[in-house]
């Protein structure tokens, strides 16, 4: 296998542990000049399409939020991202690795997951410069249990 094909299948496999899946609609949220390239091309080829934006007007399968520290209140991003998809779908929280610019504490991660009804399924290295926070409504929710 070549060193191109390699470094394909590590991507695609990357977001397959992330959890995306073939046909599923992603919503991008956050998009700006720093965000990993790579890991959205990996998600784009294991679902078969291009991310969908902001301004989607359709319930999305998955979404994937790149925030910053500076990008306002956590909470309310996550908050807002749970309105694009439908109970028990996945949000892929990406926030900046330790030490650089826009790193967010894992402690502020977990809390506005918490207030926002979202719990942490696994945490992941989402890049060079990205760490990957799986979120997902609980399963109470999900099941409609009180």
């Amino acid at each position: 296998m070549s060193a191109t094909a390699d470094h394909a299948e590590e991507r695609t496999n990357l977001a397959v542990r992330l959890g995306f899946q073939p046909d599923q609609v992603v919503q991008e949220i956050g998009y700006d000049d720093d965000v990993d390239q790579e890991l959205r091309e990996a998600i784009e080829e294991i679902t078969g399409q291009e991310l969908v934006d902001e301004d989607y007007d359709d319930v999305a399968d998955a979404v994937v939020l790149w925030f910053r520290e500076d990008d306002g209140d956590l909470t309310d991003a996550l908050v807002d991202a749970i309105g694009m998809i439908d109970d028990g779908a996945p949000v892929l929280l990406l926030t900046p690795k330790t030490g650089r610019d826009g790193y967010v504490e894992p402690s502020d991660i977990n809390e506005a997951a918490t207030t926002a009804g979202l719990s942490t399924t696994k945490s992941i290295n989402a890049g060079k410069d990205w760490t990957g926070s799986r979120l997902v409504t609980p399963k109470a929710a999900k099941s409609g249990k009180r």
